[in-house]
């Protein structure tokens, strides 16, 4: 019981801070005069890049804060202010979406769409926080699977776009993408929170 409460706390957890709603907005767009083949290979090939970079971020983020002699709390403040203004932008409608030029359809995979737009700067620091908190092997193969897990669903939201848009419409994704810039402002605030209560030793 007490694997599959972890195990579904840290896939809800990272599956809206990816932003999954406008993820798929973005695809959308830059997939506009794609056909249903071109956007299924872009699909797979985005879910690849952000498994990857997702999981090399998990499992060496704890070296990267030894390099740099960063404490995890002052990370997590930091973390938590740029996913809180990542929040902001997709509660007003004006994250950036990236202006495409002349590119390859499956260019598009790791640059933007990979990164920055699944994965921003708030991610990567949520990201980095999250495995230096896995303190134990068990915790570090759960979190890994429930992350994998997250980025597959968003994976084959992109490989179903198709069918998605024409359910949901633009307008639609619009308000999801709303929605989810209110889950993470809640979230940003509470890894602030934690931050400044390690930080502060306030038990």
């Amino acid at each position: 019981m007490e694997f599959s409460s972890y195990f579904i706390s840290i896939y809800l957890k990272m599956f809206f801070i990816m932003t999954p709603f406008f993820v798929l907005s973005v695809f959308l767009t830059v997939t506009n005069e794609s056909t249903i083949k071109q956007r299924h290979a872009l699909a797979i090939k985005t879910t690849i890049s952000v498994i990857i970079m997702s999981l090399v971020l998990l499992f060496f983020g704890q070296h990267i804060f030894a390099v740099f002699g960063i404490t995890l709390d002052a990370f997590k403040i930091g973390a938590g202010a740029l996913l809180f203004l990542t929040a902001v932008e997709l509660i007003n409608g004006n994250k950036d979406r990236q202006e495409i030029n002349n590119k390859s359809v499956l260019d598009l995979a790791v640059v933007p769409l990979a990164i920055p737009v699944t994965m921003g700067p708030g991610t990567i620091g949520v990201l980095l926080v999250m495995g230096a908190e896995f303190n134990t092997f068990a915790k570090l193969m759960i979190g890994s699977l429930a992350l994998v897990m997250a980025i597959f669903t968003i994976g084959v939201m992109l490989y179903l776009s198709s069918h998605i848009e024409k359910i949901v419409g633009k307008q639609g994704l619009m308000v999801i993408s709303k929605i989810t810039g209110l889950f993470l402002a809640a979230l940003s605030a509470q890894i602030i929170f934690s931050g400044i209560k390690s930080f502060l030793n306030l038990g």
